[in-house]
């Protein structure tokens, strides 16, 4: 099999963990289009899921179906990054257009009024939709977010640099390790990201943080959920910034939880947040 091949068929296998009935579909935008799968009741408040960067939305295989009992679940191909969201329009310059992505995605699929979930990569471009246009969400939930109130560690940003810019099948499981201390647990999931190694990304956006005056002004209600054993930031530096800068925002550190390990990995403690959360 060629590489793409490779990557094609880890994607469609992790694919199969996800409760029955998920759908997929591609929604133009002028960026491209974008790969959407979605679950969950027709009827269920619309909840919206951006994984993070490398990861695509299989990421949320160990969560679909908890969130999808009471949810309409759209689980997002990030345009630009890894997946089947095919970036063929409009250059990525940075955070506007991501956000600009978000609003013509919203508009398709008529989400008004949707909760937004996102981790790390994912959660800091669904805070910065969240700031652009509050009165579309319902409700946020970030997990682990990098670049939103702490800056990254340096040691964990060269890493994960290192294994976009320098890819080579060992490198994905690699950086796993390293941050969460093992291999992941579902071999079907440690399959898809050495598969990882060989997809293509058309664009690494920079990430700067949010001014505080924009993350006080914040008015939609918002979870933040931080993996206590991460080593992409200090949990606890994370945690005092997001209280000082969104005081009404609700902030919750998971002590046993690393970066990678959300949501992909003991991902019960984290579904009962989310669908509380939300509720």
């Amino acid at each position: 099999m060629n590489d793409d091949t490779v990557f094609q068929a880890a994607y469609d296998e992790v694919l199969r963990n996800w409760p029955g009935g998920v759908t997929a579909i591609d929604v133009p935008t002028p960026y491209g289009s974008t790969r959407v799968h979605v679950c969950g009741p027709e009827d269920g408040t619309p909840l919206v899921l951006l994984p993070g960067g490398g990861t695509t939305s299989m990421a949320w295989y160990a969560n679909a179906a908890a969130l999808a009992a009471a949810h309409r679940v759209y689980a997002v191909d990030l345009i630009g990054d890894y997946g089947r969201s095919v970036h063929d329009g409009a250059p990525l310059r940075g955070a506007g257009d991501l956000t600009a992505w978000l609003d013509a995605l919203f508009d398709e699929l008529d989400l008004d009024g949707a909760h937004l979930a996102g981790h790390s990569y994912g959660a800091w471009i669904a805070l910065n939709h969240a700031l652009h246009a509050p009165h579309r969400l319902g409700g946020l939930a970030l997990l682990d977010p990098v670049q939103c109130f702490a800056r990254m560690s340096p040691r964990y940003l060269l890493r994960a640099v290192l294994t976009t810019l320098k890819p080579a099948a060992e490198r994905p499981g690699a950086l796993h390790r390293w941050e969460t201390g093992s291999d992941p647990e579902d071999p079907v999931w440690r399959a898809f990201l050495a598969g990882t190694a060989v997809a293509k990304r058309s664009k690494v956006v920079t990430m700067p943080r949010p001014s505080e005056d924009a993350l006080r002004a914040c008015s939609v209600p918002t979870l933040v959920c931080l993996a206590g054993k991460s080593r992409a930031h200090d949990a606890p530096r994370v945690a005092a910034a997001a209280r000082r800068l969104m005081p009404r925002a609700e902030v919750v550190i998971l002590p046993d939880a690393s970066h990678h390990s959300l949501p992909t990995e003991r991902p019960a403690e984290l579904n009962r947040l989310l669908v509380d959360f939300f509720a």
